[in-house]
């Protein structure tokens, strides 16, 4: 039985790259800054890459490398490399393709970071950005320039939980020459494979689902072998490498994740379920709702339907402030993906300082409420939800 017939459980539990001479269960933690040469011409050989081996840290390690290698086999692609924080793999990957006087046509809704680089950054070295209303696919390629380069998007969307039909951006990067990068994190390769529908790199901010437990940062960007080369050349000498220890601690990590990804989907769809039949709530997004916007899209690219919900509170912004202060058991934090669950209001909070109408042109409303659901017991988090909307 071939590595290529495992099923995505064992490749994540048995991709193993590296054992000491202890032959460990485990694979050791490789705390090391830079590796010895042999001799002279091993180290030449080395550094023109001749030979394939570890350098420096910075440019790869043990295990750096099991961890992208256990991403790429899960997103089927090519090669990788893995960052620092989520935003580093994101920064970086644009960085090392665009060049001055080329253009980025994205979604509208994209990671607050995200876009102040195309907002904020990048104009400054004459790379503009073009945003699409994901609610109207059928206007995208009416963005498209000359100069146009990449084609970008997040499915699910942060923090509204939209649906954007990856096949279609597939056709759309193919008939234009585009390269489409999707940021994968709310999904994770367990959930969805974005390659499978045209996409060349996928992005994910490890920080969230993958690690699961609000431990380490990290990132980690995946796809064809011939861009990951220039993402690689670009993060050797800029240096947004992550670390060996977190890049550890990510691998296990994976061994993980589908067992808890499932558990976070069954989770978020009873949350789902109950919010929506809930007298001062207007409204619930959840990717496997039926009520879905884009239910049949998230079926057909999605295996379940993710750990975030997003719903209308009635009341606006003060509702949603009084919201965050009658939680009890939930945690109010920055991040997403923990075994906590974790709830945010982007009006008052994230994205306090958009104006009403940049908010409602990315789907957040005054009393938009993201939560990102855990692997408590869910009737404890349904009764805190309940007695904070009560």
């Amino acid at each position: 039985m071939s590595e290529s017939d495992f099923g995505f459980e064992t490749q994540a539990i048995r991709t193993q790259l590296e054992r000491s001479q202890y032959l460990e269960h485990s694979v050791p933690l490789y705390l090391s800054s830079s590796f010895v040469f042999e001799d002279a011409e091993d180290m030449r050989a080395s550094f023109t890459e001749e030979k394939e081996r570890n350098i420096y840290s910075r440019f790869s390690n043990p295990n750096t490398t099991e961890f992208v290698e256990k991403i790429c086999k899960m997103e089927g692609a090519e090669a990788g490399y893995a960052f620092a924080t989520g935003m580093a793999a994101v920064y970086s990957t644009f960085a090392a393709l665009l060049n001055a006087g080329d253009h980025i046509v994205s979604a509208s809704s994209v990671f607050g970071s995200t876009h102040a680089l195309f907002h904020t950054y990048f104009p400054k070295w004459n790379i503009e950005t073009s945003y699409f209303d994901i609610n109207k696919p059928e206007t995208i390629e009416g963005f498209i320039k000359p100069n146009t380069k990449i084609l970008y998007a997040e499915s699910p969307t942060n923090p509204a939980v939209d649906i954007i039909d990856l096949q279609l951006l597939g056709d759309i990067a193919k008939k234009h020459n585009l390269i489409l990068i999707i940021d994968n994190c709310f999904a994770t390769p367990y959930i969805q494979n974005p390659i499978q529908f045209g996409a060349h790199l996928v992005v994910h901010s490890a920080t969230k689902l993958i690690d699961g437990q609000g431990r380490v940062l990290g990132g980690v960007t995946v796809g064809s072998e011939d861009l990951i080369r220039k993402i690689y050349l670009f993060s050797r000498n800029t240096g947004p490498a992550l670390s060996p220890f977190n890049a550890w601690i990510l691998s296990k990590s994976l061994e993980t994740l589908a067992v808890r990804v499932e558990k976070h989907c069954e989770n978020a769809l009873k949350v789902a379920e109950f919010l929506e039949n809930h007298p001062n709530v207007n409204s619930v997004k959840y990717p496997f709702l039926k009520s879905h916007p884009q239910y049949e899209i998230a079926k057909k690219q999605m295996r379940l339907g993710g750990n975030i919900v997003a719903f209308e509170i009635k009341g606006g912004i003060e509702a949603g402030r009084a919201f965050l202060n009658k939680i009890q058991l939930c945690s109010l934090s920055a991040n997403l993906g923990d075994t906590r669950t974790i709830v945010t209001h982007p009006a008052s909070t994230t994205h306090s300082k958009l104006s009403v109408e940049e908010r409602l042109a990315v789907s957040i409303s005054d009393g938009l409420v993201r939560v990102s659901v855990g692997l408590e017991t869910v009737k404890d988090v349904i009764a805190d939800l309940e007695q904070a909307l009560s």
